[in-house]
């Protein structure tokens, strides 16, 4: 009786189960079957504890059901920790992260301007399409493969500030300040998602092409940055159906 009550124990403890069906499948002839339906059950177990109350509470009553979050210790830090979760089951849970990410050299804002080298503070969406120098690397997002041509507008005033603009290869486009050409900007560009922050509406000298791009291990002039590797799992795990957000903040 004894032997059976602790086997009981066992069973109602979600990593001791799979231990339980390995014995159980082995005097059956099906230990690797028994263990292979028990460990996805034991990760499903871990995934739903895996609730992140700051997540929901960041992201509020909102729709989204994925959310990114980029968090510095300081306003003046130029390094931040970038998380993704995922509303499963009434809450959000840590699907990938913690990563190491870049933020502005001057840290962060909440009143961000042209060329300040800050990263925006606060909840913003993504922009409809992820850009890249390379080819897609399998993203649900519509993904536009950079050429000679595209740029990105950053001269306050113009009528395509904050837009992508693609001109003839060659020529020099109508706009000036520090535009950016986007297909020369590897690896910081191999892939990167547009962060929709002073987009609707655009206001002038609010800042421009703040993006999440590849990391080059330095500050940026004003995006969030993190490996390559990292950044391709992330932005694999975006999915417009899910609404995401990202939200850029500090642990005060």
């Amino acid at each position: 009786m004894e032997r059976v009550t602790g086997l009981s124990a066992l069973l109602r403890h979600g990593r001791l189960i799979v231990a339980a069906s390995v014995l159980i499948g082995t005097s059956t002839g099906s230990a690797s079957v028994a263990f292979t339906a028990t460990r996805h059950r034991v990760v499903a177990m871990d995934h739903v504890a895996k609730c992140s109350s700051l997540a929901d509470e960041v992201a509020g009553a909102t729709s989204s059901n994925e959310l990114v979050t980029v968090t510095a210790p300081s306003s003046s830090s130029q390094r931040a920790t970038l998380e993704l979760f995922e509303r499963e089951i009434g809450c959000f849970r840590l699907v990938l992260g913690p990563y190491s990410a870049w933020v502005g050299y001057h840290g962060l804002s909440a009143h961000k301007h042209e060329g300040d080298g800050t990263t925006p503070m606060g909840r913003f969406g993504f922009g409809v399409t992820m850009y890249g120098t390379l080819a897609d690397p399998g993203l649900s997002y519509h993904y536009h493969r950079l050429v000679c041509g595209d740029w990105w507008d950053e001269q306050s005033g113009t009528v395509n500030y904050n837009h992508f603009v693609h001109v003839d290869c060659g020529t020099k486009p109508s706009f000036g300040g520090a535009s950016e050409p986007l297909w020369t900007e590897a690896p910081a560009y191999d892939y990167f998602a547009v962060i929709s922050y002073n987009a609707a509406p655009v206001v002038a000298n609010r800042g421009s092409a703040i993006f999440l791009h590849v990391s080059v291990n330095a500050p940026t002039h004003g995006c969030v940055s993190i490996s390559e590797t990292e950044l391709v799992r992330v932005l694999r795990a975006l999915r417009p159906s899910l609404d995401p957000l990202i939200d850029i903040s500090t642990h005060g």
